[in-house]
């Protein structure tokens, strides 16, 4: 599969935080997060394993009971089950790889 990005593909899951799917596989889902400026992702927990890459921007990334302040070119992964929460502190991008893919991102 090939993506050509498209800028306006966004789609908000929650105030302050967007996303688009890039591209997947039979295994794996590549997706772009745009979090806005003081959004909140409330501490959760799923399946799949992630690895992300903060493109832009600045967040407070907690994982488990870790908490790291994320800046670009910083990474991540977090494994199935853990929980885990973003704090935005300016307008961010990041890129998140899931394994197995997250077929709800798929339009």
């Amino acid at each position: 599969m090939f993506y050509k990005n498209k800028a306006n593909s966004y789609r908000e899951i929650l105030p302050g935080v967007s996303m688009k799917t890039i591209v997947y596989g039979e295994k794996t889902l590549m997706s772009e997060f745009f979090l806005k400026d003081g959004g909140i992702l409330p501490t959760h927990d799923h399946i799949h394993e992630h690895t992300g890459y903060l493109i832009s921007g600045k967040i407070i990334l907690t994982i488990g009971e870790e908490t790291f302040d994320v800046e670009p070119g910083d990474s991540w992964n977090i494994s199935g089950g853990v929980a885990h929460a973003v704090e935005t502190l300016e307008d961010s991008i990041a890129i998140e790889v899931f394994s197995p893919r997250r077929d709800e991102y798929i339009r």
